[in-house]
């Protein structure tokens, strides 16, 4: 039903305006208490062998939302309701900024994938801030992606990544510092280890004075080289951090037909995600937590993740073109996956891997 809608009406109209309309009416459903809890009776994971403990946060399954949904923060316990296993909100910047000038996203139907070109638009972290603050009716892990506010300079970055991180670390359930959106002139330049260290090293003392020492990983892009990802591997193991999180959109085209500038993400980012995936898990083995994103559509891609190292998995695009059922049916669908392979947990696939490079 949901192809029908999707093939038939959905692509009919404006992606973005789309995507405003879904967030709202997601906005609506999570002051709906009933509502929202009869979705989550039904629809969140709830099988014990789907749990996963990460950096010290219970996950009630591995396959969670991306960061760039539900970019204020507004509809945390909706996702949840549908059931993701954890919600990561943002990209969340230090000031509000609009983003790039519309038409800025764009579907690519028959390659199963989107190009975004957003430019980080939000309503700042003062803003995301108020609405996690809000009282919760349902159980949901918020991991809180943060960036670059695009008009300030590079050699005040780190001020600005800062600035966010006191606002959202004493809210969130894990931090993320994106340094790999092809969307804001320069981001990607802080994936250079010297630039990325004093970011890193600041931002890592914000998150361990939160508290509960709020978890801190970062978001890289596809598009490093192989030596440029070693490097940072070696930093975030250097520094202390808890994870990885593998990888952003790309600004490759390979594989689609389309010229329009910005992210890509969906099927064509599959193969090279899994390599990055790959190639981090035989560098930092179990030191680090992994979450592979890029190209995730089915229960298939969730456990080639897994056995390949990951700990989490997340997915956005899969979802525009899964529906709103996605996310539950691969958990239900893991689930039964585990115990045909005498697996009794999630973790014990984790397990299974860990210390051990990929192959």
């Amino acid at each position: 039903m949901y192809r029908l809608v999707f093939t038939q009406i959905l692509t009919r109209y404006d992606a973005e305006a789309v995507h405003h309309l879904t967030v709202r009416a997601l906005r609506l459903l999570s002051v709906l208490p009933l509502v929202k809890r009869l979705l989550y009776g039904r629809l969140a994971p709830r099988d014990p062998a789907l749990r996963v403990q990460a950096f010290g946060v219970h996950f009630p399954g591995p396959l969670g939302l991306a960061a760039g949904f539900d970019k204020d923060a507004g509809c945390v316990e909706a996702m949840a309701a549908f059931g993701f296993g954890h919600v990561e909100v943002g990209t969340i910047t230090a000031h509000p900024q609009p983003g790039n000038a519309r038409p800025r996203l764009f579907r690519l139907v028959k390659e199963h994938a989107v190009i975004n070109r957003m430019g980080f638009n939000n309503a700042g972290a003062q803003a995301a801030a108020r609405r996690l603050r809000r009282p919760r009716g349902l159980p949901v892990v918020v991991g809180v992606n943060i960036g670059k506010t695009k008009v300030v300079p590079e050699s005040e970055a780190v001020d600005d990544y800062v600035t966010s991180a006191k606002e959202l670390a004493p809210l969130a359930d894990y931090l993320v510092v994106n340094v790999s959106s092809p969307n804001t002139p320069g981001l990607r330049a802080l994936q250079a280890v010297d630039l990325l260290r004093p970011l890193l090293e600041s931002v890592k003392q914000v998150a361990d004075g939160t508290p509960r020492r709020t978890p801190l990983l970062v978001k890289i892009a596809p598009d490093l080289a192989d030596q440029d990802i070693d490097a940072v591997a070696d930093l975030a193991l250097e520094l202390g951090l808890d994870g990885i999180i593998a990888t952003n959109t790309t600004i490759s085209r390979e594989g689609v037909s389309s010229a329009e500038t910005g992210g890509l993400s969906g099927r064509p980012l599959k193969a090279r995600s899994l390599q990055v995936l790959r190639r981090l898990r035989a560098r930092v083995g179990d030191r680090l937590t992994l979450v592979s994103v890029g190209g995730v559509e089915d229960v298939d891609d969730v456990w080639e993740r897994l056995l390949a190292g990951a700990t989490l998995v997340q997915g956005y695009t899969g979802m525009i073109y899964g529906g709103p059922l996605w996310a539950a049916r691969i958990h239900r669908q893991l689930a039964r996956r585990l115990r045909r392979h005498g697996a009794t947990s999630v973790q014990e696939i984790i397990g299974r891997t860990a210390g051990k490079p990929s192959v």
